[in-house]
């Protein structure tokens, strides 16, 4: 079963209101007839009035309502099974976590708008499946191959530089890592997008690019960071303390080094895009995965659901049609019965 509206379901809040309303009105209603005289008197006077009626008119109109919310918030229900095959290829996204991506020479700063890169480019998806790596010194797996996006993104959103405890930028680490997630005797295609500002103090990523270029591999690399470079802020609640600085005390200035990322891309025959313009890198990574064979990777058992909301509405507007007559008056037979043990006129 499922749930198409589920914000309708805080309506259901009303319920308990209702019935606070409702014992408020029966004591306001006993208190009253208190001051108008003795209670026996007043029921005498009134032989006719049913306690039962007046609960029982409240509970139809709490079980209609009840109804009518089931009804907005419109239950589905499966009704036959059937096999949907999905196309698409395997991509890991590589984010640089490192400190000089702090650097704020892009807005907000350069981490986050590679994850806003990311993000976005998730959302243009429709059946690849994805995966999610961290680096700096040294990488760090943060999300294995899933199709399940809306995780994805909130693994992203998490990443900080406190997640690799080695700084420095080791794009062959990241590249390997990333390797390592997809299945080499699976035909799927395979694509690593890595984001970076490209400043690798470390040696073998265009080494690292090549073993992938075996793998069958392809790499697209995103710049995220300005040539002209810009300060690393060091920040305590939001709030800008002092700057990065260097062994010898002077402040460390960090670059956008295009010409590495475009290296790394070249050894296997993928792409390299600036990341400055959203719209531009949107556009580029989708007419890279046009370009890249599609695989048929999976086939799972669909339920089809039909809406169920119309039965609930029925059943709501019946309620309501019954509670017409529904007099507060006592019944006969009611009467009869005695339930609340009342004494008989």
């Amino acid at each position: 079963m499922e749930l198409d509206e589920k914000k309708y379901l805080y309506l259901l809040f009303l319920l308990p209101i209702v019935v606070c309303v409702f014992l408020f009105n029966m004591y306001w209603k006993r208190k009253k007839q208190r001051e108008f005289g003795d209670l026996e008197i007043v029921k005498r006077l009134s032989p006719e009035s049913s306690v039962f009626k007046p609960v029982l008119k409240i509970s139809v109109m709490l079980l209609a309502l009840a109804f009518l919310i089931i009804g907005l918030v419109n239950p589905k229900i499966g009704t036959k099974m059937e096999t949907v095959k999905r196309e698409g290829i395997d991509i890991v996204f590589a984010v640089d976590v490192s400190k000089s991506m702090l650097a704020e020479d892009v807005a907000p700063s350069r981490l986050e708008k590679s994850k806003q890169l990311v993000s976005q480019i998730i959302n243009n998806l429709g059946s690849d499946r994805i995966g999610i790596v961290a680096y700096a010194g040294s990488a760090f797996p943060v999300l294995p191959i899933t199709s399940d996006y809306s995780v994805a993104k909130m693994f992203l959103q998490s990443m900080t530089p406190d997640m690799v405890s080695s700084q420095g930028t080791s794009l062959d680490d990241a590249i390997r890592l990333s390797s390592t997630y997809f299945d080499e005797k699976s035909k799927t295609s395979k694509l690593l997008i890595l984001i970076s500002d490209g400043e690798d103090h470390s040696e073998g990523a265009s080494a690292a690019a090549e073993e992938a270029n075996k793998l069958g591999m392809k790499i697209i690399t995103i710049g995220v960071g300005t040539e002209k470079g810009g300060t690393i802020p060091l920040k305590e609640n939001g709030v800008v303390k002092s700057y990065q600085k260097d062994q010898n005390g002077g402040t460390v200035i960090t670059k956008l080094n295009q010409e590495g990322l475009k290296a790394i891309a070249k050894a296997t025959k993928g792409g390299y895009v600036y990341g400055g313009n959203t719209k531009e890198v949107l556009e580029y990574v989708k007419n890279a995965l046009n370009n890249i064979q599609k695989t048929e990777f999976e086939a799972t058992q669909m339920a089809d659901f039909q809406s169920q909301f119309q039965w609930f509405i029925g059943f709501a507007f019946l309620l309501l049609f019954l509670d017409i007559f529904l007099l507060e008056r006592k019944t006969n037979w009611i009467k009869e019965l005695n339930l609340f043990n009342e004494k008989k006129q």
